[in-house]
């Protein structure tokens, strides 16, 4: 969603904002602002409608705006339309008080009504206008500093937020509150920062503080602390980032999507390594044990989007191989339809980010009902992350695109370790079946590479249909599953139409929808259901569509039925979806290009959902 960085130290701070702004446009946004002050001289506020290029514009890079303090902001519209009048920093009517938000303040109507019969007069339609100025009356009305006025306001609104705010009477410092949203506090000896997410400051530190739910914090020059919501100061501990600051930057290719498409074998390769030692598949860093996972009668999965779909492949191993039941449900249905949860049940939530808002209500519902919950995700100290009873992390490193394609499949990999230590502590799995699998999840990296170097008959194949409407994926079982996340990336990044059906289902209504030149792309990797699927394709090839299959070296048959046939190594079936995935990505990478797209920003997408 929305960016945050801010800036406190012996340097100048717009350039350094707009710096930071920059590394955060993958989360979606549509305008910027920038708010800094020069010393006890009044702050200086400019903000621009659209790209931050436009903010850049307005401010000569940041050169035109003096000062060592600063916040800034990129906003995805949720209260009130796009326009430089609802863009961040918001301010007090005396602009005394100054913030910027991230996050969704529920009962903010409430607090206008109240303030406006206060005397205070509205310019925005935005919520987060109405929390700076409550801010600001419980500071003035009361004669109370920072820490108050911010506890007084968070114990009143409900809803998210992170907030960045800077007051006239504290010049040089940034004071910052967070539930829910996302924030992460950086230092240096004489530098402090404060952003959304870890790219926005890698440049300058690695030195983090993850600010808890219903904390605050206050930022000067080199110097944080950190106070609870009763105002008492709690002490933190530092962290160090592991990320190399070149991770973030695109590396000579295009697009940071077309970059992280080529870095998954090493995404894939870092989670193995992570999680097999001698080869054996050891969780202990998880917090895990065996005893755990036998006791377990049921698994319950809860993710969002490309989450969610690793999460639909996982349930088809987890029971293929373990022999328990598994439920995957969409986190933003779990908690609302009242859930059946065994005590012996787990859930776990799947997301990159750590911070996805739906999926960490999921977790606080099991937890509330007090089952175990395991956590899967990219970003260390993320909140699901710290909330999780147990936490399994991915290693792919930073991913910037707002589509994912690295994250996917570094959970992927996580996903196959858990199912098949599952299945082996529960004694379905041998040992000499153990080590085949192992083995071959060793050689996944290097197969991945191999598929990689298909890239350019698939552009070609793209380019052909770049002024396509529609297109079906359909497939059966981890098939059907791939098939959902090939049909998000088509859709997410090249704005086609694309819909993914099990391919059995295709009799009960969609086929309806099949005509002449219609793109269907099947997805044959599992031998038991290959016939089936090659049937269904027949089926509607004779009503004229155009056929695309995606199967597995040897499968040569294929080319009877399909117009356009991709091939990806052979491997064990469970581990299809990580091959089968590749050129998928690659058709949805080359579809947006070819329909001069911008692929690593897509329209009203962002890249981390942190509100409901």
């Amino acid at each position: 969603m929305c960016g945050i960085v801010g800036y406190c130290g012996n340097k100048q701070a717009a350039p350094i904002l707009l710096e930071g702004l920059s590394k955060l446009e993958y989360r979606g946004y549509d305008s910027a602002g920038i708010a800094v002050r020069d010393g006890e001289e009044k702050v200086r506020i400019v903000k621009a409608k659209g790209r931050l290029s436009e903010l850049a514009n307005k401010t000569d890079d940041g050169h035109a705006m003096k000062g060592n303090c600063g916040i800034g902001h990129t906003r995805w519209a949720t209260h009130g339309e796009p326009s430089e009048n609802n863009a961040h920093p918001h301010h007090s009517d005396d602009f005394e008080v100054i913030a910027v938000h991230n996050g969704i303040i529920e009962n903010y109507t409430e607090i206008k009504d109240k303030l406006v019969k206060k005397k205070y007069s509205f310019y925005s339609e935005t919520d987060t206008e109405a929390i700076v100025k409550l801010i600001d009356y419980y500071y003035k009305k009361y004669n109370i500093g920072p820490i108050d006025a911010l506890a007084k306001t968070m114990v009143r609104v409900r809803g998210s937020y992170a907030l960045a705010v800077m007051f006239k009477d504290h010049p040089g410092e940034i004071w910052v509150a967070r539930k829910d949203s996302p924030m992460i506090i950086g230092v240096d000896p004489e530098e402090s920062f404060v952003a959304s997410d870890v790219p926005a400051i890698l440049k300058y530190t690695r030195n983090v503080y993850y600010i808890g739910n219903l904390e605050m914090a206050c930022l000067k020059d080199g110097e944080v602390h950190f106070y609870n919501l009763d105002g008492e100061e709690v002490s933190k501990e530092l962290s160090h980032v592991e990320w190399d600051a070149e991770a973030a930057e695109k590396g000579g290719f295009t697009h940071f999507m077309m970059k992280e498409i080529h870095e998954q074998p090493k995404a894939v390769q870092d989670t193995i390594n992570a999680y097999v030692k001698d080869d054996k598949i050891d969780l202990e860093a998880t917090g895990i044990t065996d005893e755990v996972l036998k006791s377990l009668t049921e698994v319950h999965i809860s993710a969002c989007g490309s989450a969610y779909h690793v999460g639909m492949v996982a349930q088809y191993i987890i029971e293929k191989m373990a022999r328990i039941p598994v439920r995957v449900e969409l986190a933003s249905e779990f908690r609302y339809r009242d859930p059946i949860l065994s005590p012996d049940s787990m859930v776990i939530a799947i997301s990159q980010s750590g911070e996805t808002a739906d999926t960490l209500a999921a977790i606080r519902e099991a937890k509330g009902r007090g089952i175990r919950t395991f956590g899967v995700v990219n970003v260390v100290g993320s909140t699901i992350a710290r909330e999780s009873d147990h936490v399994m992390y991915t290693m792919a490193g930073p991913e910037i695109a707002v589509a994912t394609t690295k994250a996917y499949s570094a959970q992927l990999i996580a996903m196959y370790l858990f199912a098949i230590k599952l299945a082996s502590v529960r004694g379905n799995l041998d040992d000499q079946r153990q080590d085949e699998l192992i083995a071959e999840l060793k050689t996944l990296p290097g197969k991945i590479e191999k598929t990689l170097e298909d890239k350019e008959r698939l552009q070609w194949f793209t380019a052909k249909f770049s002024n396509v409407h529609d297109v079906f994926f359909i497939g059966r079982g981890i098939d059907y599953a791939i098939s959902l996340e090939g049909s998000l990336k088509m859709k997410e990044i090249s704005y086609v139409h694309s819909g993914a059906y099990a391919a059995g289902e295709l009799k009960h209504g969609t086929i309806s929808l099949v005509e002449d030149g219609t793109l269907i792309i099947g997805v044959l990797t599992q031998p038991d259901l290959y016939e089936k699927t090659v049937s269904n394709m027949v089926e509607v090839k004779s009503r004229g569509a155009y056929l695309c299959g995606i199967t597995c070296s040897g499968n040569y048959e294929t080319e009877d039925t399909a117009d356009f046939t991709v091939y990806i190594p052979k491997t064990e079936e469970i581990f299809a979806a990580s091959l089968a995935v590749i050129p998928l990505q690659l058709m949805g990478y080359y579809m947006s290009v070819a329909r001069g797209l911008d692929v690593d920003k897509p329209r009203n997408l962002a890249k981390s959902v942190t509100v409901e």
